[in-house]
């Protein structure tokens, strides 16, 4: 037998023995539609956050920068808007990866590539906007905690043994 009948012969032995199972339905991760939520502020909402809408208005390379700084992408990734021909791909990218981190319910990859292609300026604000809300801390104050810090602690008295030099000496049992 060569080499090659060998391996293929052990091949099957062992898948007759071990038969693999058929997957009909490849495992995915769950998402539960509780904890699902909507964009903060709409796409016409512009006037909700002046700053934000004068910025995209006079600058809107530097809003599309900060926006994808923000978000932890490369800083010009909004400029290479300006390099496609119909539909701006990196505000795209962008905007639909923001609605699936933040779990935003509404829109689709459809209506994304809709308003980014015909609201850029509009669709970049409304990201601002909801960057700017999700960074801001949410602040409990007078929250009741059962948990108690005391910060002087009882000390507890350690005996000591008495020690010669750095090591504490050691009995050896030859006399």
């Amino acid at each position: 037998m060569s080499d090659m009948a060998v391996g293929e012969w052990a091949l099957r032995q062992v898948m007759a023995v071990y038969p693999q199972p058929i997957v009909n339905i490849q495992p995915g991760m769950f998402q539960s539609l509780e904890n699902k939520t909507m964009w903060r502020s709409g796409i016409c909402d512009c006037c909700e956050d002046i700053q934000i809408c004068c910025f995209g208005f006079w600058c809107p390379c530097c809003l599309m920068c900060q926006i994808s700084s923000d978000f932890g992408e490369c800083f010009c990734l909004g400029l290479l808007d300006m390099c496609a021909s119909w539909i701006p791909s990196a505000s795209l990218a962008l905007r639909s990866s923001m609605r699936e981190r933040y779990r935003i319910q509404h829109g689709s990859i459809c209506s994304d590539c809709a308003v980014v292609t015909f609201c850029t300026q509009c669709a970049w604000c409304q990201m601002a906007r909801e960057l700017k809300h999700r960074r801001n801390p949410v602040i409990f104050a007078n929250v009741p905690s059962s948990i108690q810090v005391n910060l002087n602690p009882p000390q507890l008295p350690y005996p000591t043994a008495p020690t010669v030099g750095i090591y504490p000496s050691v009995q050896m049992g030859m006399e």
